[in-house]
């Protein structure tokens, strides 16, 4: 029988807004809660997408740090906007992002979704990712 999940909430994000964990584990994969451009105090980074897209993928990279794995192991992302016109700053902050965890050009796969509105009237872009130890 495979070993069940375990959960938790690393040091360096902030609190989860609600019941549930930001990361758990279950063998060698690794699900990341959707997240935000959220400090560790719970305030938003900035009110940009870029601001708020580095930080969230920022974030992915503390949870996956702290299961013993890294962006490398990242499997898939799934990222949601509160509005197309965030789509081109988004694409910016990724390449930004991305230049340092995949020089070799290497990305994971990403489904980008535009939604009507996140948990929070002043967050713009929300992203999850699946990824496994390495």
């Amino acid at each position: 029988m495979p070993p069940l999940p375990t959960y938790e909430n690393p040091k360096g994000l902030g609190d989860p807004l609600s019941a549930y964990a930001h990361v758990a584990r279950a063998g060698d994969l690794i699900f990341v809660a959707g997240q935000c451009g959220f400090l560790e105090d719970n305030s938003v980074a900035g009110p940009d997408v870029r601001s708020q897209t580095l930080r969230a993928y920022a974030n992915v990279r503390t949870a996956l740090e702290s299961q013993g794995a890294s962006m490398r192991g990242v499997v898939r992302f799934v990222t949601y906007l509160t509005s197309s016109d965030h789509v081109a700053g988004f694409y910016a902050a990724r390449e930004e992002f991305f230049a340092e965890h995949y020089p070799d050009g290497g990305h994971p796969p990403n489904t980008l979704l535009i939604v009507k509105g996140l948990v929070r009237a002043d967050l713009l872009v929300e992203l999850d990712a699946t990824a496994c130890r390495q």
